[in-house]
C-alpha cells in the first residue's frame, strides 16, 4: 500500500448535499425549501400566524387570573420524616419545627410560605410538629402514635388566652 492509495472506509465521510446548484443536483432552484419568499428564509417563525386573520389566541376570551399573593407550601411526607429519624438526621422529637426539617434536608430551598405535612408513608415515633400545615390524614396518623401538631393559628390562640 502506498500513501496515494490511502482512503477512508466507504461511508465514513458523508458529503453534504450542495443546495441550489442546478436542476440536475436534485436540490436546485428552491433548495428543498419548497417555496420562495418568507418561508424559504432562515430564522422566520410563523407560529400562530393565520394570514392576517385575527389569530385564535386573540379571538378567544381571557379566563381566570394568577393570584400573586398565593402561598406555596413545601410538602413533606410522613414516610420521609420517619426515614430521617431512623438515619439520625432528626434527633429531638419533642419539637420538630420547619427549621429542623430544613436542616435535615427534607425541605429544599425555595420561596415557600412554610411546610405542610402529608400522609404518604408511616410514622412509628411520638413526634410533636410545629409546622404551617398538615393534611387531615397525616394529623390522624400523628395523633394515633401519640404525637401532636401545633399550627401557627393554634399558637396565636393559646397566647391570646394567656393574656
Amino acid at each position: 500500500m502506498k500513501l496515494n492509495e490511502l482512503r477512508d472506509n466507504e461511508g465514513a465521510r458523508y458529503r453534504k448535499k450542495r443546495l441550489g446548484r442546478g436542476i440536475g443536483s436534485g436540490k436546485g432552484k428552491t433548495s428543498g425549501k419548497g417555496v420562495k419568499g418568507q418561508k424559504a428564509r432562515e430564522g422566520v417563525s410563523l407560529n400562530g400566524f393565520e394570514g392576517g386573520q385575527l389569530p385564535i389566541y386573540r379571538r378567544l376570551p381571557k379566563r381566570g387570573f394568577t393570584n400573586i399573593f398565593r402561598k406555596v407550601y413545601a410538602p413533606v411526607n410522613l414516610g420521609t420524616i420517619e426515614r430521617a429519624i431512623e438515619e439520625g438526621k432528626i434527633r429531638e422529637l419533642s419539637s420538630v419545627t420547619e427549621a429542623t426539617l430544613k436542616e435535615a434536608g427534607l425541605v429544599t430551598s425555595g420561596k415557600h410560605a412554610g411546610v405542610r405535612i402529608l400522609a404518604k408513608g408511616e410514622l412509628t415515633k411520638k413526634v410533636t410538629f410545629e409546622v404551617s400545615g398538615v393534611s387531615a390524614a397525616a394529623r390522624a396518623i400523628i395523633e394515633k402514635v401519640g404525637g401532636r401538631v401545633i399550627l401557627p393559628e393554634e399558637k396565636t390562640l393559646v397566647s391570646d388566652i394567656s393574656k
